[in-house]
């Protein structure tokens, strides 16, 4: 059977945005969408609830998931779409989601609301230790967005796609950060722009022009040694290769710049606790406005 992704929804823009993200993703796919609002304040049997105070709430719950799953169908015809509402907390629910999605899209920077899936700690929880990637997309995200503008450099969706960006670390692991990547650009159609910062190292830092060079030349030979058997696997794609000098957070917010979709890897938490996601993926979850993919990896 077929693992769906699955989208987020707590009533926020961000929220819809992602939905409709990831609607034309499960098409590109494939795959069967399922939309996802989760309210520890549901009745149980979903039946009406029997305090005056609950009412408003539930009837505004149900409102958003049909609002979405209207809109969404509408849109996407041969898509096939199922919903729930699920009486848990946001957090915990999303996270029990993403073990049985393809991947989990989610609202970046929505504001806190009777479903809270994008409330602060709650998506930074989300993103830390979920096990499938986690896609977040911001509020005003529409298809077109993922297309280059059209001869009169007005938007559209019937043009080719936008490059797909993803950082790649030559120094750790990185095949299931790559093998996303790969077939994000393959599905698209786009290219992929393989991204790495590279620097001069403290104990070098004031190496002359030729030990630079050297420095650089040897992040390129080791970035094509890296690629090359997924340009194998994947020649259908074209691969650029953008190697820039700095750190890698600064480097990958502006080598998102222009990009459909930006893929970055996330280490897997052991701890229980905790929402850290380390410094490269914190800043781009704050500071780039494409759609951003963190990939867990060991």
């Amino acid at each position: 059977m077929s693992r769906p992704v699955v989208a987020g929804l707590d009533g926020s823009q961000e929220s819809l945005a992602a939905a409709h993200w990831a609607a034309g993703e499960a098409l590109r796919r494939g795959l069967p969408l399922r939309l996802v609002h989760a309210w520890e304040g549901l009745p149980e049997n979903d039946t009406e609830a029997s305090l005056p105070e609950l009412r408003a709430p539930q009837y505004h719950a149900r409102l958003v998931l049909r609002g979405a799953v209207d809109q969404i169908s509408e849109r996407y015809p041969q898509l096939h779409v199922a919903a729930e509402q699920v009486r848990r907390q946001p957090g915990p629910a999303l996270l029990d989601e993403a073990e049985n999605a393809e991947l989990l899209v989610i609202g970046s920077q929505g504001l806190s609301s009777v479903g809270g899936f994008v409330a602060g700690s709650v998506a930074m929880a989300t993103v830390a230790h979920a096990e499938s990637p986690v896609v977040l997309v911001r509020a005003g995200e529409k298809a077109e967005d993922e297309h280059l503008p059209d001869t009169a450099g007005k938007p559209s969706a019937r043009t080719e796609y936008r490059d797909v960006a993803v950082a790649v670390d030559i120094g750790g692991p990185c095949d299931d950060v790559l093998d996303f990547a790969f077939h994000a650009a393959g599905l698209r159609r786009a290219p992929l722009r393989a991204v790495h910062a590279w620097h001069v190292p403290l104990g070098l830092g004031g190496a002359d022009a030729g030990e630079r060079a050297r420095i650089r030349q040897e992040a390129e030979q080791r970035l094509a040694v890296l690629l090359q058997p997924w340009r194998q696997k994947f020649p259908a794609v074209l691969v650029k290769e953008n190697l820039h000098e700095g750190r890698p957070a600064h480097v990958l917010v502006r080598a998102a710049g222009g990009a459909g979709l930006l893929v970055v890897g996330r280490r897997r938490r052991r701890a229980a606790v905790g929402s850290h996601t380390g410094p490269v993926a914190h800043a781009l979850i704050h500071h780039v406005a494409r759609p951003v993919a963190l990939v867990p990896h060991d």
